[in-house]
């Protein structure tokens, strides 16, 4: 078929509905009625002389021939995509971030000045999101993330290993009289909803008893806030009190230990120059971190 023959639409509404295996949520996401796309992947399966979906309309199951055109169709309307967010953004250079709230807040945003210098004419656009991250769905160029993987398929920059464990501030500590888990676990504990298991998890690969009670935060910021302030003993990623250790506001008495997570940098397939230039420059400052750890 020539170029200037493709059905374009019927084209979009099937690559929609064989992404999300509906055809309501591929109206949702084209912004048109149900029937419409109904209409256009049947006008298709008309234009190609083969059926692309069997079953009822709630259960839609692809055919082979649906199986085959998909991978090239999505990687060509990805390529399309990419290429005009590109040129849309040759003036603005907008880059648009999604980054875990306490992470952007306590290790992100005091080293941006970094990448800014280095790259004035990129404005980062920052939202808070810890959501895993679909780069056909949402208007994301780079999105940092937490766990153990995989990442479906995106481009992933690998910046740190987790590493957990406890800590306070030193008031807390000089007032606790020693270092010894018996003492430290007798202190205020506290904990976050956003990993109800660190404390847990930390006392079983320690050996040591998990400590009960304590006060529950909603975010690891607020939890972080408090112990900083003496109000009680936190379980913390190692990455997140980087710069509180580094400056004395907080103690690790017990150091940290892997907790099988990872941070990342996240980019789709085929990422903008914006995008390529951001995680290239996480990478290096993970790097650059790790030395003087």
């Amino acid at each position: 078929m020539k170029r200037g023959m493709l059905p374009l639409n019927a084209l979009r509404a099937f690559e929609a509905t064989m992404r999300h295996g509906q055809m309501k949520l591929a109206a949702e996401e084209l912004g048109v009625t149900y029937g419409a796309v109904s209409r256009q992947v049947r006008g298709l399966e008309e234009i190609l002389g083969v059926s692309l979906f069997d079953g009822p309309r709630n259960r839609l199951t692809p055919s082979q021939a649906a199986r085959d055109l998909q991978p090239a169709l999505q990687d060509a309307l990805d390529r399309i995509e990419a290429a005009v967010l590109r040129v849309q953004r040759r003036d603005k250079r907008t880059l648009d971030l999604s980054c875990l709230s306490t992470f952007a807040m306590r290790w992100l945003i005091p080293r941006l000045f970094d990448f800014r210098e280095a790259h004035p004419g990129i404005d980062v656009r920052m939202t808070a999101d810890d959501a895993p991250v679909d780069f056909a769905r949402d208007c994301f160029d780079v999105a940092v993330r937490v766990g153990p993987g995989p990442w479906g398929g995106a481009n992933v920059t690998e910046l740190f290993a987790d590493k957990v464990g406890p800590v306070l501030s030193l008031t807390l500590l000089e007032a606790s009289g020693s270092v010894m888990w018996e003492n430290l676990s007798a202190l205020p504990i506290l904990h976050t909803q956003t990993r109800p298991a660190a404390w847990a998890e930390w006392c079983s690969a320690t050996g040591n008893p998990i400590p009960s009670g304590g006060q529950e935060f909603e975010h690891f910021y607020f939890m972080l806030e408090a112990a900083t302030a003496g109000l009680g003993v936190a379980i913390a990623p190692e990455v997140l009190v980087r710069d509180d250790l580094a400056a004395g506001r907080l103690f690790a008495p017990f150091g940290f230990r892997p907790s099988g997570q990872r941070y990342v940098a996240l980019t789709p397939d085929h990422p903008s120059d914006e995008a390529v230039a951001f995680a290239d420059w996480l990478g290096l400052q993970s790097k650059s971190d790790a030395s003087f750890c």
